[in-house]
């Protein structure tokens, strides 16, 4: 019998000997794709190939793509515990045609594979085609599937679509035939045969026929080139394989059962057949790869449905007795089990368990409560006979407790009842949107589609150098095409070549110029709308600019380098936060300007001012140190497998550039960078913040920008120090005495106002009498008013009317009268100084 990882190698080495390029996994998140919350098939690395807007170096390819169908159009969380074929994380076999192969060769292709290289008997395989494909029943007649177990679907069942929008075409589902043992004997009698939804027909891999897109307004247009995306779950085939009619009886769930046995003192059998033990072997392997992909536990979007599927899992592990935090331990057992086919697995060992300890720890503070007050809620519904609870009563548990609906759902459906999800939604309609409904699109402009018909792709020579020369290509200028730009008008250019940055990767765009006899234009900014297309955003100054004609660009220097020093201390800055505190930090977004940098990082708790210090003198070590800053091209696979970072807003083709800074930094980054670290010259820490749950920002600045910050502080404490008429180097101890001082004074005033206003010992009491012992201060606070002071130098007489001496120290007149303050109260005349109270 063959295991799963013997399943998944032999699924990559078939469509690899047959010309197919095997292409790593992507992300769970997908790159440059706000479309989508999860990666949810193999296809979405290839959407952008499959839209005519990218060029791989390969026409054929084959994967084994991480996914996550929780949230979103795409949601089996609920179902997960219910049934043997549902999970919110998976694994998806695909192989994939662009423009090479269509719809004879990928039906030949999985034909064979499943029944001459796995042995799956012919005669139990079924297959589905859309009610409009004539010629995929040819072709599936023509392999030798009988008519009748052919048969045609609508839309809903043989249409595919990845999102709302996107690739998507016809398709051709391929069914297994399970026998009768594979549902309760019940159920035979109403079997509906190939169109139920039962397991006994399983469908095991669907071949989905890439011929259109569809847009926002729901129009399909053809693609450029025909092509074939398939997608088998690794799950699914596995069960097929190995003879089971559930896919939680595989060896893929087994280690985690075993785990999950041990830390619960039960028997391996029972807690694998349990609801609880199956939701917490699936929701195990889907938090732990969420978190390795940069993914954290918040209050919406992608870390919304994280803590979800942690909250959810921690609840059925209440029900196995596990009553402290287990979940970190079983995330070593899924990255000991699948770190082999995934090796970013093992750079996230400290941060999974990080994260997913302080998560537990923050939800068992509040479980039991809730789990107590929605028994009593359930009780009362079956005492008033009622079978559906109040979307309101699960929201106020939720407002109070932070109990998840999911749970609060899981705990009704045990007893027969249902929860009103619509009242629900209506009391919590704002958070419930930001975490199941779908993005808004952010598409490219759409004349930039029709550059890979018009142009070659633009190839970048800035490494090297700063100005170069160039050919114009294409003028566009409001979304069109024109052959001229004349002076005043603003254009958008393109080159065959240029030494401009792309806007990407965190690094602002270059500016600079772009000279030609005859005209004058300066680049604003220069982005990369689609892989491999660089745009200069252009305002002609003088003269006219005609496409195809040769002219020198000329980078910003100043500016260039101002982002060069950012971003090799960007890099910096990230080495030695993992080294100070551990390998969970991790980039979570960045800034890199000519004037200053920003890193978004993942870290609980906020840097100490300690921490701080420690961080800046380290980074600025490595500064002094003068370290090569080196570059080298690899594959993604390769590099990353060396040990490189990579980051999930990033996307990366085939071929990476890693940039290696020393012994300590090594990272996938098409940035430009310093020479050697020396170039930076210094660095400077200018905040640290809070930006979200576990996500923590440090705003820097490098270089010059330092070195003018410093000599503004300076200049600063120059003029502070006149004010003090001290020294600059005495200014922080005169500070310190006047602040003694001050302390001091505000100290006996509240004294003096006390012992004045309740009369007690020392006092003043409101009948003008001194209690025995009473001292005044020497120098109260006088109010700051110009006519208090006139009446301070006119002292009155010493005996006079009105006025009743009550004190006397060291020689120095302490009197009191009635005064009107506040609608009554005294005046404290001391030294000419006057008081009101």
């Amino acid at each position: 019998m063959k295991n799963a990882a013997e399943i998944r190698q032999e699924f990559l080495d078939y469509f690899a000997g047959h010309g197919h390029t095997v292409v790593p996994s992507s992300l769970l998140i997908p790159q440059a794709d706000p479309t989508l919350l999860f990666t949810n098939a193999g296809m979405v690395q290839f959407k952008s190939v499959f839209l005519g807007q990218e060029r791989r170096a390969y026409a054929r390819a084959v994967s084994v793509q991480k996914c996550m169908r929780a949230g979103g159009k795409h949601n089996d969380l609920d179902q997960v515990g219910w049934t043997g074929r549902h999970h919110t994380f998976f694994e998806m076999l695909g192989n994939f045609s662009f423009g090479d192969y269509f719809k004879s060769d990928a039906i030949g292709y999985g034909w064979e594979l499943l029944t001459k290289r796995w042995g799956l008997p012919a005669d139990r395989l079924w297959v589905t085609v859309f009610r409009d494909d004539d010629d995929a029943e040819a072709l599936w007649k023509k392999i030798g599937v009988p008519a009748a177990r052919i048969v045609r679907k609508g839309e809903a069942d043989n249409f595919w679509q990845m999102g709302e929008t996107g690739p998507c075409g016809p398709c051709s589902e391929i069914h297994i035939d399970q026998g009768e043992g594979a549902v309760p004997k019940a159920h035979l009698a109403v079997c509906k045969g190939i169109h139920c939804d039962c397991d006994r027909y399983l469908e095991i891999w669907n071949l989905v026929f890439m011929q259109f897109n569809r847009d926002a307004a729901g129009t399909l247009t053809p693609l450029p080139k025909p092509s074939i995306d398939t997608g088998m779950g690794l799950e699914r085939v596995t069960a097929v394989l190995q003879g089971v009619t559930d896919n939680y009886r595989t060896d893929l769930f087994t280690p985690y059962f075993q785990a999950l046995a041990g830390l619960a003192g039960k028997a391996v059998p029972a807690v694998a057949e349990s609801k609880g033990g199956r939701v917490i072997a699936d929701h195990i392997r889907a938090m732990t790869f969420l978190i390795a992909d940069d993914v954290l536990p918040s209050n919406e979007g992608r870390g919304y449905v994280l803590r979800r599927v942690v909250r959810r899992a921690v609840r059925y592990g209440r029900e196995l007795g596990l009553t402290k935090p287990f979940l970190h331990q079983l995330s070593a057992t899924v990255i000991d089990t699948m770190s082999g086919a995934y090796p970013e697995l093992e750079q996230s060992r400290s941060l999974v368990a990080d994260v997913l300890t302080g998560e537990e720890e923050r939800f068992l503070q509040v479980l039991d409560e809730g789990m107590g007050r929605w028994r009593e809620v359930i009780q009362q519904a079956e005492g008033r006979r009622e079978r559906t609870i109040a979307g309101a009563e699960a929201f106020r548990l939720y407002d109070t407790y932070g109990f998840p609906l999911d749970i609060a759902a899981d705990m009704a459906r045990e007893r027969g009842l249902t929860v009103d999800a619509a009242g629900y939604d209506a009391a919590m309609e704002e958070q419930r949107d930001r975490a199941r409904k779908a993005w808004v699109v952010k598409s490219v402009e759409p004349y930039f589609q029709d550059l890979l018909k018009r142009v070659d792709p633009t190839r970048f020579t800035g490494y090297d150098r700063l100005d170069d020369e160039v050919r114009l290509l294409l003028i566009i200028k409001d979304g069109r095409p024109v052959k001229t730009a004349s002076a005043g008008e603003t254009v958008e250019l393109i080159f065959d070549q240029t030494p401009f940055y792309g806007e990407s990767g965190g690094q602002v765009g270059d500016q600079g110029l772009l000279e030609h006899p005859g005209a004058l234009a300066e680049i604003q900014v220069t982005v990369k709308p689609l892989p491999g297309f660089f745009v200069h955003r252009a305002v002609v100054v003088k003269g006219t600019l005609r496409e195809g004609e040769t002219c020198r660009a000329v980078v910003n220097h100043r500016a260039r380098s101002g982002a060069a020093s950012n971003h090799t201390a960007t890099h910096l800055l990230h080495a030695t936060l993992r080294e100070l505190f551990g390998e969970r930090v991790k980039q979570a977004g960045s800034l890199v300007a000519a004037d200053r940098l920003r890193f978004d990082f993942t870290q609980a708790t906020a840097l100490s001012p300690r921490d701080l210090k420690r961080v800046e003198q380290v980074v600025n070590e490595r500064i002094r140190g003068d370290h090569r800053v080196q570059t080298e091209e690899m594959g993604f696979q390769e590099a990353v497998k060396a040990g490189a970072l990579a980051f999930f807003d990033d996307k990366y083709g085939d071929r990476v550039r890693v940039v290696r800074i020393g012994e300590f930094s090594k990272e996938l980054c098409g940035g430009t960078h310093c020479h050697d670290t020396g170039e930076v010259g210094l660095f400077r820490l200018v905040q640290e913040s809070s930006i979200a749950a576990g996500v923590r920002r440090i705003e820097a600045i490098t270089g010059e920008t330092a070195y003018l910050s410093i000599k503004q502080q300076e200049d600063d404490l120059d003029e502070l120090a006149a004010l003090m008429k001290v020294q600059p180097a005495g200014v922080v101890e005169r500070a310190r005495k006047l602040m003694a001082q001050l302390r001091d004074q505000e100290r006996q005033l509240d004294q003096l106002k006390g012992k004045a206003l309740s009369g007690g010992e020392g006092g003043v009491s409101r009948d003008g009498h001194q209690d025995a012992g009473g001292t005044v201060p020497r120098r109260p606070v006088v109010a700051d008013d110009r006519a208090d002071r006139g009446r301070q130098r006119r002292r009155p007489p010493r005996h006079g009317p009105g006025r009743r001496q009550v004190g006397r120290e060291a020689g120095r007149s302490v009197a009191a009268r009635p005064g009107a303050v506040d609608g009554g109260g005294w005046t404290i005349i001391t030294d000419g100084l006057l008081l009101q109270l």
